[in-house]
């Protein structure tokens, strides 16, 4: 089959302290569970208090306004207290924090299994918003939200995420491997909710087309066509747009009219089958865990709410001095400021790095070496824009174009904070 990848920059990614893709184990249940309630940004109401009782999949926070979803209880047991706390991002988050007590209703239970086929596309959407379902990514936006949009559209492929091209998403890879059922009839549900989509895209890197074979064999049985699509595996090419525009190209050159793509990974799938199959809200996920200044990297199975202390110290703790934590790639996730922070539906990695692994040397001066502008996948000049910003000058052209891939980062020799600078004040301009 052919491979299909974006025209200009990116790079080969590689991380030997990433887990392997077949080592998954389960996390142990949190004797504490901090239950995010939204953030500064995302409003969520708590409906319950503290001192009360609450059961394994319960709703104890309701989602107002656009952006929000519902939150719910990850284990069962009694809410100690409200807590907030600031991010590396300087984003206030309220929390809840649960004590585990009593039984669990959903862990280790079998479930009946609704029939999902004779629900309409807006009940379907009705239940992806009651119990909380969003893109597990990022910035976690409600999948409720995303099938509205859709289906405004005039034409629409649903297109299944499923490229890996940095070692830190292995997770998905291991969920696709244990669950892959269950991510094809997700999307078949998510395209049956969004009515307007006409066909299923499987899209997959290229090293990985045994995946993607497994994928399409486990679609036969669909009422919608599939199809598959390799990519690259060139970092970023999992990235929305760089997505879009390698599968533009196979659209080009195979003749078809594939309308507009609403793009999905296999995490919030599986969510969504969970959702309308066994009536579950999101409660656990995969998670990557390694780097540098961890004892053992693995995948595991976690709870929402897992503070990410519990998590470390599960996987022998650290080995070495802990230069900083990351929750998503290196390249492009986000800081973590305090080990008590949880695990929370986007994080699909935690990242223990040393000094070594951040960086071989301090931040020098830019030797005007240009290596950042050949990765940049948009074709910006990042030292240019970064000299600008520190001299408090701001464009307007970068602040749609740059999306923080991280690659001008890892090429500079003077270990400049080239992305993290940019996407910072993209960050404040948009909340400006």
């Amino acid at each position: 089959m052919n491979k299909y990848s974006f025209p200009k920059g990116g790079l080969p990614y590689y991380d030997s302290t990433a887990p392997s893709k077949t080592n998954v184990v389960n996390a142990f249940l949190p004797a504490l569970s901090v239950i995010p309630l939204g953030n500064s940004m995302k409003k969520v109401y708590p409906i319950v208090s503290q001192g009360e009782q609450v059961r394994e999949g319960m709703l104890i926070g309701r989602a107002s306004g656009a952006g929000a979803a519902n939150v719910h209880a990850t284990v069962p047991g009694r809410i100690t207290r409200k807590v907030s706390w600031k991010d590396g991002d300087n984003i206030e988050h309220d929390a809840f924090v649960i004590k585990l007590e009593g039984a669990f209703e959903k862990l280790g239970k079998r479930s009946e299994l609704f029939q999902w086929k004779g629900v309409s596309a807006y009940d379907l959407q009705r239940i992806f918003s009651d119990h909380g379902i969003v893109e597990m990514e990022n910035t976690e936006k409600p999948l409720a939200e995303m099938v509205s949009a859709g289906r405004k559209k005039d034409k629409l492929a649903l297109v299944v995420r499923c490229v890996i091209d940095d070692p830190w998403l292995v997770a998905d890879y291991a969920l696709c491997q244990e669950r892959i059922k269950d991510v094809v009839i997700g999307a078949a549900i998510v395209a049956k909710a969004c009515v307007k989509v006409k066909q299923i895209i499987f899209a997959v890197s290229y090293r990985e087309k045994e995946l993607g074979q497994k994928l399409l064999e486990s679609a036969e049985d669909l009422d919608i066509p599939t199809s598959l699509v390799l990519t690259g595996y060139r970092y970023p090419q999992r990235n929305s747009r760089e997505l879009e525009m390698a599968l533009r190209i196979y659209e080009k050159k195979e003749n078809l009219n594939l309308g507009s793509f609403l793009i999905l990974g296999p995490a919030v799938l599986v969510a969504a089958y969970d959702a309308v199959v066994h009536n579950k809200p999101v409660l656990e996920r995969f998670v990557a865990v390694g780097g540098t200044a961890l004892k053992q990297a693995q995948i595991m199975r976690i709870r929402i709410g897992t503070r990410i202390g519990d998590v470390i110290e599960q996987c022998g703790g650290f080995t070495g001095k802990l230069e900083r934590i990351i929750t998503g790639s290196p390249l492009s996730g986000r800081e973590v400021i305090h080990l008590d922070e949880p695990v929370t539906k986007s994080c699909y990695a935690i990242v223990a790095m040393t000094k070594t692994q951040t960086a071989n040397h301090g931040q020098q001066s830019c030797i005007n070496c240009g290596e950042c502008r050949v990765v940049c996948p948009v074709g910006l000049d990042p030292q240019y824009i970064y000299k600008r910003l520190k001299k408090n000058i701001v464009d307007n052209a970068w602040r749609t174009s740059c999306h923080g891939c991280g690659c001008c980062k890892i090429v500079c020799p003077s270990a400049l904070p080239l992305s993290e600078t940019i996407l910072d004040k993209k960050q404040e301009a948009l909340r400006a």
